[in-house]
């Protein structure tokens, strides 16, 4: 797909908008997730106010990839951007841990859309050389959300109501909305082709019965989830094998160069989340420190991003896309090392080292990821190859989560039958910095929020062992192809 010189840069700022509207939402939430858990309770329910996210967003990025290669890019990002808005405004009215759960779930389906699409629209406007230039461009969003997301996470909840972390989406996204329904014009050729609904609510179920199954293992919701999960899976496998226009196509799936890249970036995903879902928790309750604190230390792996993102695109020329992929993900055990090393006395200074380190290890590895799937496809397959490494990278986010909360409320759970007072617990995640909270209770949770660090670090080793099995792929111009934007 093409576009005319002067339509194009209008097209990439409606991009950046709706970037910054999902990327500037994970630091905020993020960074005052403690104290929303401390004020509404359900502290063994955290880690699934990213999960439940990250499960909408994962089952529905195929979907809406597969829908943008036969109705085209713009529909689908407006559907996006309208949905997560909706879940935004929502999640503001949340009275309860439960009730934000289901809201979430809402954002996520937009979030489905909106991420994919943004890479699709760049991927469709530009060659692979010229997005080493465009990845800047990008990186920029990332790194200036990185910065305000914490920044403005911290004054909400310390100065405001927490509900402004959700609702600011809402001037954003329209600005996002106005700009693609504008400027992204294209000419598609319709077919009427079926949509795999079946499919869908397949994999829907499968991965939702998995991350049941996972987060507080040996509980009967967990022993009935793991019973759905198997023939859920074998179900959703068999019928895509038979459907008329699957939502997961085996055969892109089982190209070597997608199916690594895919289980390399599901690695680095789930090695990420338990970074981004567990860090403020340790700082703050652990380290003892503020919100704030807590937010700039994560800050700087939203940071560390771009960064990666924006060097790796350029040196695509020099390193080559998969030199690129294994540079990333040799720094992500780098970076994960900082963690396991964190005790009570540490600085946050070294969690922020850390963090960077990992984020660039991402920027690297995902910027060259999603290129390298991009360039073994055509037009016609382009939007369901982006959207199959994004929903490997959000399935390792969401399995990622759901299977180190459970490593979570499982240390926490032994503590509480040795005695710990769980009052006591959600006071110290209240008070956030401000708490002096019991020595019992922090020794407690730094425990617990350990074995979550060692699990990030072998997933991180994994994730570069995983690397050296890539293929290298060739960049190639790019051409005229099956849909343009009109003039």
């Amino acid at each position: 797909m093409t576009a005319p010189p002067p339509r194009r840069p209008l097209i990439l700022a409606s991009v950046m908008v709706a970037l910054f509207m999902v990327s500037i939402e994970s630091t905020i939430v993020s960074t005052a997730m403690p104290q929303i858990a401390g004020r509404l309770g359900d502290v063994h329910l955290y880690s699934w106010v990213f999960a439940a996210f990250l499960l909408t967003q994962t089952a529905t990025t195929v979907v809406f990839g597969k829908l943008a290669d036969l109705y085209g890019r713009r529909p689908v990002m407006l559907v996006g951007i309208g949905i997560f808005l909706v879940g935004s405004l929502l999640c503001g009215f949340a009275w309860s841990i439960p009730s934000l759960i289901v809201f979430r779930l809402v954002q996520g389906v937009g979030a489905g859309a909106v991420l994919p699409m943004a890479q699709t629209v760049v991927g469709d406007l530009y060659s692979a050389q010229e997005r080493g230039k465009i990845q800047g461009f990008l990186a920029s969003v990332w790194g200036l959300s990185s910065v305000l997301g914490p920044l403005a996470g911290g004054i909400i909840v310390e100065r405001a109501s927490w509900p402004w972390i959700f609702w600011i989406n809402l001037p954003i996204g329209i600005l996002a909305a106005a700009g693609f329904a504008r400027f992204l014009q294209e000419t598609v050729r319709r077919e009427r082709r079926p949509v795999d609904v079946a499919g869908a609510a397949l994999l829907t179920l499968a991965v939702a019965a998995l991350m049941a199954a996972v987060t507080d293992p040996g509980t009967p919701l967990s022993i009935a989830a793991a019973a759905v999960f198997l023939p859920a899976l074998a179900t959703f496998l068999w019928w895509e094998t038979r459907a008329a226009d699957p939502v997961l196509d085996i055969a892109l799936w089982a190209r070597r160069a997608i199916a690594m890249n895919n289980i390399v970036v599901f690695l680095g995903g789930a090695a990420l989340i338990g970074l981004t879902t567990f860090l403020p928790m340790y700082v703050q309750g652990v380290l003892g420190r503020s919100a704030l604190t807590a937010g700039f230390a994560l800050t700087m792996t939203v940071l560390g991003w771009p960064v990666g993102a924006a060097v790796g695109a350029r040196s695509f020329g020099r390193l080559g896309l998969r030199g690129c992929l294994l540079l990333g993900a040799a720094l992500m055990p780098v970076g994960a090392v900082a963690f396991v090393l964190l005790g009570p006395g540490s600085s946050p200074v070294l969690a922020g080292a850390g963090s960077f380190v990992i984020g660039l290890g991402m920027g690297f590895l995902n910027t060259a990821a999603v290129v390298m799937v991009q360039e073994v496809v055509g037009w016609s397959q382009r939007g369901a190859a982006t959207a199959s490494a994004i929903f490997s990278r959000n399935l390792g986010s969401a399995l990622g989560a759901a299977v180190l909360g459970g490593v979570l409320n499982l240390s926490l759970s032994r503590s509480l039958a040795g005695g710990m007072d769980s009052e006591a617990l959600r006071r110290l995640l209240e008070g956030g910095g401000g708490a002096v909270g019991d020595a019992a209770v922090r020794a407690a949770l730094d425990g617990a929020l350990h074995l979550t660090f060692w699990a990030v670090l072998a997933l991180s080793l994994g994730c570069l062992v995983v690397g050296f099995l890539v293929p290298p792929v060739v960049m190639r111009p790019r051409v005229v192809e099956a849909a343009a934007p009109a003039d």
